[in-house]
């Protein structure tokens, strides 16, 4: 919105109009009357009209009138207020180009340039013309820009609130250096500035920094108020001062602050406690309060399902009088976690009756159970609701239906989601890599982190992928070259995690004696893994002597696990050392130490199903004993006929 004017950057002096809407503010004629009484579009067409039949509208002060009415009062006729401002109004003033820059905060490129013709017409801007842009400006380089010409009007070191609104706008933009450098200019700050500042630290996960603040706004003899305690409650939270937060209870009951009505604030209180494990203190706090949101009952249910309590947590959900996404993902959740196949997909369905849709996080907490405890069908049911319902498939999301594939055998399936996904980023290249390699295609595993380098930088744990790809497919050649390359070229210092690979790369390939010797230079204490890792490959190639040395720096880190006596008792099993076998095996018990029985999971219709070895106390114990004496016969009939088949041939 362009007008005429004088061409120039500078502005060097206001136009007076010769009237003053402070001092002349009178509205004595009968038109300008009826104008603040309308209610309607068509009968303040009816009083422009008479206006303009009046020649009302060619003074400035009825031009006001009718513009802040048609912009503000009524934004609905912001059309009309932009035809009268761009043609019938010649000289505006400062107040009429505020309310025009105001009613199009909206859209900062035409706020911005009718301030531009503000400027080009020699008026000078004041602190609500700033305001005005400030509201309307959509990144952080157009609120530098208003900053500066805060600067250079002189108006930023005359009005605190403008000082206030121009920190605020670097804390919203996560720019607390250049909030701070604003603050420490300021003469005086007030507990308003310190309430921005402190709260847009908490925001940002600078507990620290806003407690400090805090000590300095207390030390510069300001009052805390709810505002201040908000930021507060925040840090205390995520630090886990429970002090601290319990102190500041305290201070806003003992000043009658604490008004169960201000849900904003026990919100946070809720918050507060919940983070702080002090659920007793939270469930005190939202029965007091009078009113309670969405959000305070989607708190207290986060927080005893993040304790495990989740009939605490269904009860409220069942109570709870509206419910959105958030609920049913934090129920969904809970389930997830106790591995309830069952209440995860009832939860589920529900929650579609009722029409409120599975978002990016349910389908990942829904993904991650069937991937952990290998649930294909549920997983498919969830894929196929992705696919049917368009829901668009990103990296986090893909990256969970592949690990769900992959672990339950479906390595086609993953690398059809794989393939489909249109953004990779490195987690969803690492998941399917891994997938590859714990299924044995270790070259297929190369050949994709091959095509992954050229667009994206592998982070340590593709490396690690890599590796066990390596490792499980007998690549020596290729993983000893890339353990190689990982600081040589990508500057990824190896960890206990890639030597244990490595030495598992060696073990597999019988250099038992240079994986040992891998593990004695290692630059960190190698891990109970890495020697389990040397004592597997050990068995495997039935080397005796590296065995017991594997075993006896294992028993230091892990004294009370058996795993390692048990695979050194094959090992002298296998070699024929039946004695040094028992001797093993007696060492167990004089310690105390006991294998950890073997188990195994089967789902058959969402239930999980545990069997243990020998484990006579399973209620379907009988059974599985018939069903085991059965195959152990059919087996001994297969072995007998094979027998009498290999006898007739010989005769």
């Amino acid at each position: 919105m362009h007008r005429q004017g004088h061409i120039g950057t500078r502005f060097l002096r206001n136009y007076s109009s010769g009237w003053n809407p402070i001092v002349s503010l009178k509205l004595r004629q009968p038109t300008l009357v009826m104008l603040e009484t309308c209610t309607t579009r068509d009968r303040f067409k009816q009083i422009l009209a008479q206006m303009m039949r009046l020649n009302l509208i060619t003074q400035t002060f009825p031009m006001s009138r009718l513009i802040l009415y048609s912009a503000i009062s009524h934004p609905e006729n912001l059309d009309i207020a932009t035809l009268l401002f761009t043609h019938f109004t010649p000289h505006p003033n400062l107040y009429i180009y505020n309310t025009m820059i105001s009613s199009l905060s909206f859209s900062f490129s035409q706020s911005y340039a009718l301030y531009n013709s503000m400027l080009l017409s020699f008026i000078y801007p004041d602190k609500n013309t700033l305001l005005h842009l400030l509201q309307a400006c959509n990144c952080l380089s157009e609120g530098k820009q208003i900053h500066c010409h805060a600067i250079v009007t002189g108006i930023v070191s005359s009005y605190s609130y403008l000082q206030n609104s121009l920190v605020k706008m670097y804390v919203d933009y996560r720019k607390m250096g250049l909030a701070l450098q604003l603050f420490d200019k300021m003469s005086t700050p007030d507990s308003v500035t310190f309430n921005i500042l402190i709260a847009g630290y908490a925001k940002m996960g600078y507990s620290l920094e806003a407690l400090e603040l805090f000590r300095e706004m207390v030390v510069n003899g300001f009052e805390p108020d709810e505002f201040t305690t908000l930021g507060l409650l925040m840090s205390c939270g995520r630090l886990g001062y429970l002090r601290l937060g319990k102190a500041v209870h305290s201070w806003m009951e003992r000043r009658d602050l604490l008004n169960t009505r201000n849900l904003i604030l026990c919100n946070a209180f809720l918050d507060m406690y919940i983070k702080c494990n002090k659920l007793d203190h939270a469930q005190k706090i939202f029965s007091s309060c009078i009113e309670k949101d969405v959000i305070s009952w989607n708190t207290m249910i986060a927080g005893y399902v993040g304790i495990g309590e989740l009939e605490v947590a269904h009860s409220l959900f069942d109570t709870m009088p509206k419910k959105d996404i958030v609920s049913w993902n934090s129920l969904i959740a809970g389930y997830s976690q106790r591995g309830d196949c069952i209440a995860v997909r009832r939860l589920s369905s529900d929650m579609i009756a009722e029409e409120i849709w599975p978002d990016d996080i349910t389908v990942t907490n829904i993904v991650s159970l069937a991937a952990e405890i290998g649930a294909i069908d549920l997983g498919r049911w969830m894929h196929g609701w992705v696919i049917r319902t368009q829901i668009k498939l990103d990296a986090f999301m893909a990256s969970s239906l592949i690990e769900m594939y992959c672990n339950c055998g479906f390595i086609e399936k993953a690398l059809t989601v794989f393939k489909k996904t249109t953004k990779k980023d490195v987690t969803l290249w690492t998941a399917m890599i891994s997938g590859l390699a714990f299924h044995g295609y270790g070259r297929d595993a190369l050949c994709l982190f091959s095509e992954m380098q050229k667009d994206i930088i592998p982070n340590e744990v593709t490396f690690l992928a890599v590796l066990t790809a390596c490792s499980h497919s007998g690549l020596l050649d290729q993983g000893l070259r890339i353990f190689n390359k990982m600081k040589e070229n990508y500057g990824i210092e190896p960890g206990v995690e890639h030597y244990g690979s490595l030495v598992d790369l060696l073990g597999r390939s019988g250099r038992l004696a240079a994986a040992k010797d891998v593990i004695e230079k290692m630059p960190m204490k190698p891990s109970g893994s890495v020697w389990g890792a040397l004592l597997s490959a050990c068995k495997a190639h039935k080397n005796v002597e590296i065995a017991e040395t594997a075993l006896m720096e294992l028993s230091k880190l892990e004294p009370e696990k058996g795993g390692g006596y048990v695979l050194l008792s094959n090992i002298y099993a296998a070699c024929g050392r039946w004695s040094h076998s028992d001797k093993v095996r007696e060492r167990m018990e004089n310690r105390g130490i006991k294998k950890t029985a073997g188990c195994s999971d089967l789902i058959v219709n969402g239930v999980i199903y545990e069997f243990v070895a020998s484990n006579k106390w399973h209620p379907k114990w009988v059974e599985i004993q018939s069903v085991l004496i059965s195959l152990r016969n059919e087996m001994r009939f297969v072995v007998d006929l094979s027998l009498e088949l290999v006898q007739f041939l010989h005769v």
